[in-house]
């Protein structure tokens, strides 16, 4: 039997809205509120059950037991992180993918603006060591190879340059006019953006990652927007609890090598 997904389309955001209303997820709302991103369903006129893409993350959600549940989960980049809900989606994922799967834990932050600072963010930006230069990221910035090979993710979700620079916010540091480090929007949503942050290895330890974030931060209050950020691991949990944000909780995520 043949399963056909579809690609949806703007008119199905408000029906993928009520199915996704448990993710208090910034990439999930990025897609909802048409900013960036791709959603399958089971049907263009009343899905059942649907599947989210913001870059290499996807989400899940709806009737596990349509037809089409099995054809979405298959229905992946070669490396994913895929997450969802309940615990039937996380044992379907587990059957489906057994043998190409890493099961870890994530970390969510509370999304309240009043826990960050702003004097506690200015004095991480007095602590820029010498021989380093904090800049904003423009148009010669967001082209400069140094800048990706940091983190290929500073700007991956925009469809340009031109569309980085309208729509995304970011800010580097420079050693020897090479970025070394950098913090900026993974993707945007309409009451802000989610962070991306990377730091070359040999300048590391630093304290680059704190000042560059305190940076984007500093000016995404400014502009009345919400810099969310989600951790992968105790590192960036630490650093996130230094700039003031506070865990709301842990939560799984599966990473699939579908190519495996």
């Amino acid at each position: 039997m043949i399963i056909i997904i579809y690609k949806a389309d703007i008119n199905l955001r408000e029906k993928l809205s009520s199915m996704f209303q448990k993710f208090n997820c910034t990439l999930v709302r990025s897609y909802l509120q048409g900013h960036m991103g791709t959603a399958w369903v089971d049907d263009l006129e009343n899905p059942t059950v649907a599947q989210v893409m913001v870059g290499f993350f996807v989400f899940y959600a709806g009737d596990i037991n349509s037809e089409a549940a099995e054809e979405l989960l298959y229905n992946l980049p070669e490396h994913s992180l895929v997450i969802v809900k309940t615990d039937e989606w996380k044992k379907y994922i587990e059957t489906i993918h057994k043998g190409r799967i890493d099961k870890f834990q994530r970390f969510e932050f509370k999304k309240n603006p009043e826990h960050l600072d702003r004097n506690h963010l200015q004095k991480f930006l007095l602590a820029l060591p010498q021989g380093y230069e904090l800049k904003r990221i423009d148009a010669s910035l967001a082209e400069e190879p140094s800048l990706h090979e940091v983190s290929e993710d500073f700007t991956s979700q925009f469809d340009s340059t031109e569309d980085y620079l309208n729509r995304g916010i970011g800010f580097c540091i420079l050693s020897h006019g090479q970025v070394v480090c950098g913090a900026s929007s993974y993707s945007i949503y309409d009451q802000g953006l989610e962070i991306e942050i990377g730091t070359h290895p040999d300048h590391r330890r630093k304290g680059l990652a704190t000042i560059v974030a305190s940076a984007l931060i500093l000016e995404c209050l400014d502009r009345g927007i919400y810099p969310s950020w989600d951790a992968a691991n105790s590192e960036s949990v630490a650093l996130a609890e230094k700039l003031g944000y506070i865990m709301e909780e842990p939560y799984d995520t599966y990473y699939i090598n579908y190519k495996k």
